[in-house]
């Protein structure tokens, strides 16, 4: 992959020299998985779900954040698998963090953050792989509600690499009889398809805080689909790989619960609360705030259309109200439903 989202064919062609690359360290000096010892960065729902995942199949764990007693050097010592679970804020200066004290070629990075760089519009994997070039990349993503998880409810998700091997051996590591994990070899459909969604979990609060109906929310999501499909395709994922698990499976999950950090931001602007309370009231991310004005920008460059992303970003700016943005979008010009101009 490249440092931006801007070339997919370069994109391509990194993925098939990063691919032989890590193919070429064969993982020879690492434990069998059922000894393995997993470093977990974040220590927010997320993270801490993806550690009782881990706990479940008896790994060590370690889990840290920038509050932890342990140090980082501490954590990454003799670990097999690092798993990223932090905001997407942190992602850039903790991988600069990580590789200045170093990490051996054996051990797999497993990207679990959902979203997009502002500054170069690099999604986590990206980041990581600009970094950690001669390492395997691993994205994880699926329709995994934390709180569930940690409640031991089923589950399942996708483990996805240019790295086949990686991808069966966290797929073994993360698998039970509680979460089950597909592999995909496509890493970034896999992780559009997981950061994309965000934008229209806030899209799908917004309308039900409105109070639509069930017509314009099934409509809604399933124009939604098509924009992603547009926009993640354009970028360089696999069209399939976005009515799989991380794609349509994940926006079904954030867009039917409360549970979800995005949908709650669209519910309270659709009840005239302010951006700023609604995120004070979360007291966690919502990565759909950040990702929609990236997502913006990427598409005026690439000159995509996203309607109803666009919406979304106007809101979130105080560019309109969520009556306004539901107007906008039922009077755009009539078409086809399946035609190349969207």
């Amino acid at each position: 992959m490249v440092s931006n989202l801007s070339n997919s064919q370069s994109s391509s062609s990194q993925a098939d020299t990063t691919s032989q690359t890590n193919q070429a360290h064969a993982h020879s000096h690492r434990r069998p998985a059922p000894e393995a010892t997993l470093a977990i960065l974040g220590a927010g729902a997320w993270g801490k779900a993806l550690a009782t995942i881990a706990r479940h199949k008896n790994h060590q764990v370690r889990l840290w954040s920038r509050s932890s007693e342990e140090s980082l050097e501490e954590v990454l010592a003799d670990i097999d698998m690092l798993v990223s679970a932090i905001p997407m804020k942190g992602v850039a200066t903790t991988a600069a963090k990580i590789q200045e004290i170093g990490l051996p070629d054996y051990v797999t990075i497993i990207t679990a953050t959902k979203g997009l760089d502002p500054e170069t519009t690099r999604t986590p994997a990206q980041i990581w792989e600009a970094d950690f070039p001669n390492h395997p990349i691993v994205v994880l993503s699926g329709p995994n509600l934390s709180k569930e998880i940690e409640q031991e409810l089923p589950a399942a998700t996708v483990v996805s690499s240019t790295d086949m091997a990686a991808a069966e051996e966290v797929q073994t590591v993360f698998s039970s009889s509680l979460f089950r994990v597909y592999t995909s070899p496509d890493p970034l459909g896999t992780e559009l398809g997981g950061t994309l969604k965000n934008v229209i979990a806030i899209a799908v609060g917004v309308c039900d805080g409105l109070k639509l109906g069930t017509n314009a929310k099934s409509a809604l999501i399933t124009r939604a689909l098509t924009e992603i499909i547009r926009v993640g395709t354009h970028l360089g994922g696999q069209t399939e790989t976005f009515f799989g698990l991380s794609g349509l499976g994940d926006m079904l999950a954030t867009c039917s619960s409360v549970l979800s950090r995005n949908y709650r931001v669209g519910y309270g602007l659709a009840q005239g609360k302010k951006l700023e309370q609604i995120l004070e009231e979360l007291q966690s991310t919502a990565e759909g705030v950040n990702t929609a004005n990236v997502l913006v920008k990427i598409a005026n460059r690439e000159q995509i259309p996203i309607p109803i992303s666009r919406q979304v970003y106007r809101l979130l700016n105080h560019k309109i109200t969520p009556q306004e943005a539901v107007e906008a979008l039922m009077e755009r010009d009539l078409k086809a439903e399946f035609c190349d101009l969207f």
